[in-house]
């Protein structure tokens, strides 16, 4: 991406209502920084914000007040779509940590369909045929690649002829009343850790470490305990996600 056309954009671009765009950069890079906390190391905090800026001019070139929401939650999901399409573009993760991801979901199903309860760690490993300390080594090598988890719809959502249409907008969709309801109820049923984690970094919007240190663990841990998360959700709303 060439940052200097982003920029040279931000300059001059404005809107009589919703003002100059430079205004809004604060939130781009707190979207940015947020995400970077689970991307691996290749990915730059600069190229995020750079395509973040692209999709606030985008937001306040589309933006319409009968949307149903406000500007600032508008322009929330089309900064974090530019980055998830600019990420897609690098392609920078196999399909096999999409594979084992989904296999991680599928046995915590497996678990909690047997057992009537929370799947534990160990018996989701041995499920998979893992160790514990190969099972906790693919929720921290896939937590990196859940761009797409609960707070990031995963299909068109982000389209922009979703965004600007007389349809459902994502916003829309996102907060259907019976989706949230069952999403609520099920993070509510998450182990104490997990849902003091996601509390923390979707609340709060803690990155890893500091959640490390509010937890007393490590940021690895954290990570883990993310990504189980996730895959527990995702076994648990699969008809809706």
């Amino acid at each position: 991406m060439k940052g200097a056309s982003a920029y040279e954009k931000v300059a001059r671009s404005s809107s009589p209502e919703l003002g100059d765009v430079e205004s809004y950069l604060p939130l781009v890079k707190r979207i940015a920084w947020h995400l970077k906390g689970r991307l691996p190391e290749s990915v730059l905090v600069d190229d995020l914000i750079q395509a973040g800026v692209l999709g606030l001019i985008e937001a306040m070139q589309n933006f319409r007040n009968d949307q149903g929401a406000t500007f600032e939650t508008y322009a929330g999901i089309r900064i974090r779509g530019a980055m998830l399409d600019e990420i897609r573009r690098g392609d920078w993760t196999p399909r096999s940590v999409h594979k084992k991801a989904r296999e991680v979901s599928e046995a915590i199903a497996v678990v909690e369909a047997r057992e009537g309860r929370e799947a534990r760690d160990e018996e989701v490993a041995e499920v998979l045929g893992l160790t514990l300390t190969e099972y906790h080594k693919i929720l921290q090598d896939t937590n990196s690649a859940q761009l797409l988890s609960i707070d990031e719809p995963d299909h068109d959502e982000l389209n922009e002829d979703q965004l600007v249409s007389h349809g459902p907008t994502p916003l829309r969709e996102v907060m259907d009343d019976a989706f949230q309801n069952a999403l609520a109820e099920e993070i509510g049923r998450l182990p104490e850790k997990e849902k003091l984690v996601m509390a923390l970094y979707y609340d709060e919007e803690l990155n890893l470490k500091e959640i490390g240190e509010v937890l007393g663990v490590s940021e690895s841990r954290v990570s883990q305990l993310h990504s189980q998360a996730i895959k527990r959700l995702r076994a648990r709303l699969k008809n809706w996600i």
